[in-house]
C-alpha cells in the first residue's frame, strides 16, 4: 500500500514537499514515481526513480524545479517542489511498479496511493 501526504494550499513561488509511505518489505525492488491530475485533464507523469538506476527522471514541465528522492530504509518516496506555479495545481499521486514497463506511462504502474491535493494560488 502507498500513502501520500503533504499536500496543501501555497502561493506561487513557494515550496512544498510531498511524502509517500509504502508498506511492505520490498520497497527498494520497485520503480516508483509521482503523477498528477489537474481538473479536467489526464493523469500525467511528474518524476520517478527506477529500481535499477539511482538517477531520477522528470517531465519537462517540472525539470529544475522538482526533485524526486527515495529513502529505502524508511520505505518512503518524496517529491520536493520548488518555485511552484499556478499550473502545478493538481492531485498528486505516488505509484509503484515491479515490472519492466515504461517509466512514464501510468498504465505501467500497478500500485497507487490515494492522492494528495496541491493548490497553488496567485
Amino acid at each position: 500500500q502507498l500513502q501520500a501526504s503533504g499536500g496543501g494550499l501555497v502561493q506561487a513561488g513557494d515550496s512544498l514537499r510531498l511524502s509517500c509511505a509504502a508498506s511492505g518489505h520490498s520497497f527498494r525492488s520497485y520503480t516508483v514515481a509521482w503523477f498528477r491530475q489537474a481538473p479536467g485533464k489526464e493523469r500525467e507523469f511528474v518524476g520517478g526513480i527506477s529500481r535499477r538506476e539511482p538517477a531520477p527522471y522528470y517531465a519537462d514541465s517540472v525539470k529544475g524545479r522538482f526533485t524526486v528522492s527515495r529513502d529505502n530504509a524508511k520505505n518512503t518516496l518524496y517529491l520536493q517542489m520548488n518555485s511552484l506555479k499556478l499550473e502545478d495545481t493538481a492531485v498528486y499521486y505516488c505509484a509503484a511498479q515491479f515490472g519492466g514497463g515504461s517509466y512514464y506511462s501510468k498504465d505501467a504502474y500497478g500500485y497507487w496511493g490515494q492522492g494528495t491535493l496541491v493548490t497553488v494560488s496567485s
